[in-house]
């Protein structure tokens, strides 16, 4: 149990836990940041358009941007997971940090207890990311559509 955890390694688990949510942050606005220069996402530009064909393929590549931001986002969180020995293979840590990540709940038989407070704090990293996504490409819609 988490509570039988000594309280060094709660320490190291919460200060872990604290570098990952400023770090995965930081990702994740500099990639939103990123994708709507690459893809000129400026409201006057956007204004301009009719919502048609062209914006339904700015929209598909956005979603395709935002994707591949979540997917570097499990990449980190497998890293991690492997360079402090949490789990022994890519496979796993990948198939670990994409369930938290989603928040599909069923992970925690997988993790070992030392490690498994950074899992939780991974499902609520994601859960927030994947709403913040969602509300840059509906505001991205929203700006098409106006």
């Amino acid at each position: 149990m988490l509570g039988d955890a000594p309280p060094a390694q709660l320490g190291v688990q919460l200060a872990a836990s604290a570098g990952l949510v400023v770090s995965m942050t930081v990702v994740h606005g500099v990639g939103l940041v990123a994708t709507s220069r690459l893809l000129r996402l400026r409201k006057d530009r956007l204004r301009e358009w009719d919502f048609g064909i062209r914006a339904v393929l700015l929209l598909a590549g956005l979603g395709l941007a935002v994707f591949t931001l979540h997917i570097v986002e499990i990449l980190l969180f497998s890293l991690f997971y492997l360079a402090v020995g949490a789990i022994g293979s890519i496979e796993e840590a990948l198939f670990y940090s994409a369930s938290a990540y989603a928040t599909l709940g069923r992970t925690a038989d997988y993790f070992p207890a030392d490690w498994r407070l950074i899992g939780a704090i991974e499902a609520l990293v994601g859960f927030v990311l994947i709403g913040w996504s969602t509300a840059f490409m509906v505001s991205t819609l929203n700006r098409i559509r106006e």
